[in-house]
Formats: structure tokens, sequence, C-alpha cells
């Protein structure tokens, strides 16, 4: 009976919790996720891809992944040159399989290595609608590089960042819309505005008229003019007997 028990002494503390490690797991895939702000993770196949010497913007780490690349918690991208699809065309579909459902974003990047790749082109952005993939078309490596950089750096930014933006003024609208003409600039449509004061009434002026205003020239008035009142809709000149013969 001269136990002591809790109830007449100290209080006795709990034993410390085990410490157990935890591993993330993605639902549907086994596939690790990228780390929320960390490095791009590599898949190991991607030794030697001359691409990785341009990711300089963040950092990157090879991982047992099965994409080529991991931006995001859920974006992700497939690399894949022309040269090598059309050498090896189903090397795509096994890639896709192992990748299943796996993340939200699932870019293909596609390296355009070739003189002719329109046929090629094709294929892939039919397997990109059926697949729901996002076709990335780079024709460098440096510029393959720059697109995964380009999803990282915006991963936690809101659309609205790389969105165009709505709120421009009607102003700019149509200085935008004269300097869409070649050879027309910034300076020349804002001189056009503020000599003829509506587009009405520059799309009613003469070439003549037009090249009256500083810096525009009767060259530049002409082209201005013609561009105007070009038809939207172009009509064959081809007629029916011709296509008969």
């Amino acid at each position: 009976m001269d136990k002591k028990t809790p109830e007449n002494n100290e209080k006795v503390a709990p034993p410390p919790a085990k410490q157990t490690k935890t591993e993330s797991s993605t639902s549907g895939s086994s596939v690790p996720k990228g780390s929320v702000g960390g490095a791009i993770l590599v898949n190991t196949k991607q030794r030697g891809n001359p691409l990785l010497k341009y990711i300089k913007s963040v950092p990157w780490e090879y991982a047992e992944v099965v994409p080529d690349y991991v931006m995001g918690a859920d974006v992700c991208a497939l690399f894949l040159s022309i040269r090598y699809h059309q050498l090896n065309p189903d090397y795509i579909h096994e890639r896709l399989k192992l990748l299943g459902n796996a993340y939200r974003l699932r870019v293909l990047l596609v390296h355009v290595d070739t003189a002719d790749p329109n046929h090629a082109l094709k294929h892939l952005t039919r397997i990109c609608l059926l697949a729901d993939l996002t076709l990335m078309l780079a024709w460098s490596n440096e510029d393959a590089a720059k697109i995964i950089e380009t999803y990282k750096i915006f991963e936690f930014k809101p659309p609205e960042m790389i969105m165009e933006r709505s709120d421009m003024n009607p102003q700019q609208k149509l200085i935008n819309a004269l300097t869409s003409v070649r050879s027309v600039n910034k300076t020349d449509a804002m001189t056009l505005l503020r000599t003829f004061g509506t587009v009405a009434d520059i799309l009613k002026a003469t070439p003549e008229a037009l090249a009256l205003c500083p810096g525009i020239g009767i060259q530049k008035a002409k082209r201005l003019h013609k561009v105007l009142h070009e038809p939207f809709l172009r009509v064959s000149t081809t007629s029916p007997q011709k296509l008969d013969q």
C-alpha cells in the first residue's frame, strides 16, 4: 500500500508521440507531386537533354516521376521532338498510358526540329485533343526551357496575370487597330486620330488627304487607304467555266 499513485503525488507526463514519416499521395496515381513552391522535378530519363542547361530562373532536380517535368502540384509536361516522333510514333502513346489521368494541367512540349513538321503536328494536335493535353511548341532548346520555367514561375499567379487586359480605353483600341497596318506606328495612329477625329472620318479621307498628316507620306497613306477599304471576305476570281475545263 505504500506505492505512490498519480492521484496523491506528481502528475505523470504522457509518453512522447512517435515520429512517423508521411508520404505525399495523389488521387488515383502513385506519381509524386511537385513540392509546393519548390524545384521543378525532372525525370531521370531526361539526363543529357540540352534544354536543362537553359533552365536558370528556377531550381530543378532529378526525381522518380512519370512525366518528364513536374512544374507544380498539378502541372506536368511530356517532352517530345518532332524528329524522335517521326522515328518512334508509338512512343507518345506509351507515355500517356503510364501517365494515366494524373495531374490537372498536362502539357505536351514539342521541339520543332525538322524542316517540314506539318504532318507530325497535325497528328500530335489530334492526340492532345483526345488526351486532354495542352500543346506547346518550341523551336529551340532555349525556347523549351523558357516554357517550362514560365509554368513554374506562374504556378501561384492569378489567371489575370496572363490574360489579355479588357480594361483598355477606346482610344487605345483604335490605336492598336491602326497600328496593325504595316508601317503605321503608334505616333502615326495618334496623328490620324487628332487630325480626323474619328475612324469614320479616316475611312472617308482620300490617300492625298491622309498624306497631309505629319509623318504619314503618300506611300504609307496609300497602303493605309487600301487596307481600310479591302473587303472582309475575299471573292474567288476563278470562274465556274474555268473550273469545268
